[in-house]
């Protein structure tokens, strides 16, 4: 039976429907994508930043919290999405990008910078105090983190920008996909679920935020799914049982699932009946991206043959072996194993370099080499299969940009129908 929402969950996140994809990217194509998929569907866009992606030191992308906001209303503005219609979260805020220093120190910093995503007007923030800090315990007490994370609420709270809403609970899969391989996953336990609420509900009154505690409403949790370089694990309903009853005792929360990237259309439709109402996907984005530029490339071999080492793919491979620290401790094998895994990991972790200059450089080269011309239906067959219906039926044109936005907005399909139920 399918759950109804707590009303705060689908006024602020959901707008009436059952659960909401959450969009965790930085890449300007795929955000284009998914307010593309708003402007046609008419409903509200979440897309979400990560502590180490941005923060008031520019992150590995850059950008502070309002750059990242003026960054996402541009494609807004030129797409025609609506700027009232974006939803703006913020993920895993906390100490992580400083747990290099001491825990004072450390979450300092975590302060300012989730003052500064909520001054940027950022209205769903995910409150992650659980890595360890320079002389911490290796595995920190729920009631460490919880008071952690309360003080990373009292900063928001006193940045005096709209009220957010907030995520709690720190079980979740690894950051961007497991790092070896997998056959199952433990499902959180209910107990734990419900003792993490409670530890920090206590946390929030010591602080006298009652008030903001009011507007937790998720807590992350482990269901039982997960990716890594070349699996992915399935999420199955039976062995999250105990844990979606859970939800009964609960009622003003619902699950948030992080790493549901890959999981089947089923799948995705049982997380969200079964009270997964917030979906994290991110890596498959870019991979369908990253799928569709070197299908692109290859259509653009047999149009008009290059020398190999002008390709796209030789582009990226000579900008990872010069610039390893982005795949380098997340891979593992031998030479052969290494270049399949920088480029067809499920874990995307070539995601990191298109925004760096030799890459966008390569991308624009390809794009220029095809031009504007529609691309024959025998090569869309060849080499972008999954869009020829699509062209076929007339309802894609069959022009390189469009391709590519296309490759996306498919797996954002996926997540559209899953919420919509």
């Amino acid at each position: 039976m399918t759950r109804v929402l707590p009303p705060l969950v689908s006024e602020r996140l959901t707008d009436g429907a059952l659960g909401v994809a959450s969009i965790c990217t930085a890449h300007p194509m795929v955000i284009e994508a998914a307010l593309l998929q708003g402007v046609e569907t008419g409903r509200r866009v979440l897309i979400e930043a990560t502590c180490n992606q941005v923060n008031q030191e520019g992150g590995y992308t850059g950008m502070t919290p309002s750059a990242f906001r003026g960054f996402v209303e541009s494609i807004a503005d030129r797409v025609g999405f609506d700027r009232s219609r974006l939803i703006l979260g913020g993920d895993h805020l906390g100490p992580n990008p400083w747990k290099h220093l001491p825990a004072e120190e450390a979450m300092q910093r975590a302060t300012v910078m989730i003052a500064s995503y909520a001054r940027a007007g950022f209205s769903k923030l995910h409150l992650d105090a659980s890595m360890a800090c320079v002389g911490d315990a290796a595995a920190l007490p729920d009631e460490v983190i919880a008071a952690r994370a309360a003080e990373l609420a009292a900063a928001a709270e006193a940045a005096g920008a709209a009220a957010p809403v907030y995520i709690i609970g720190t079980e979740v899969p690894v950051p961007g996909g497991a790092q070896h391989a997998l056959d199952t996953l433990s499902v959180t336990r209910p107990r734990a679920a419900l003792e993490t609420i409670e530890a920090h509900r206590r946390a929030f009154k010591a602080r006298r935020l009652e008030d903001a505690f009011e507007r937790a409403i998720g807590v992350v949790v482990q269901p039982g799914v997960e990716f890594a370089s070349a699996d992915v694990v399935a999420y199955r309903p039976d062995e999250a049982r105990d844990l979606v009853a859970s939800l009964a005792q609960m009622p003003s929360f619902v699950f948030e699932a992080h790493s549901t990237d890959y999981q089947p259309a089923a799948a995705l439709d049982a997380l969200v009946r079964d009270g997964f109402a917030i979906l994290k996907v991110g890596p498959w984005l870019t991979f369908a991206l990253r799928e569709a530029f070197y299908g692109l490339d290859a259509v653009a071999q047999a149009l008009r043959p290059a020398p190999p080492e002008e390709s796209l793919p030789a582009a990226m491979e000579a900008l990872m072996l010069s610039e390893p620290e982005n795949w380098r401790r997340y891979y593992d094998g031998d030479a052969d194993q290494l270049r399949f895994q920088r480029h067809f990991s499920f874990s995307d972790r070539i995601r990191y370099y298109w925004t760096r200059p030799p890459a966008r450089a390569a991308v624009d080269r390809l794009f220029a080499r095809l031009g504007d011309r529609v691309i024959p239906e025998p090569l869309i067959s060849q080499y972008l299969g999954a869009l020829l219906p699509a062209v076929a039926d007339g309802s894609l044109i069959a022009r390189p940009r469009n391709l590519a936005i296309a490759a996306v907005r498919r797996v954002l399909d996926l997540y559209q129908r899953a919420c919509l139920g």
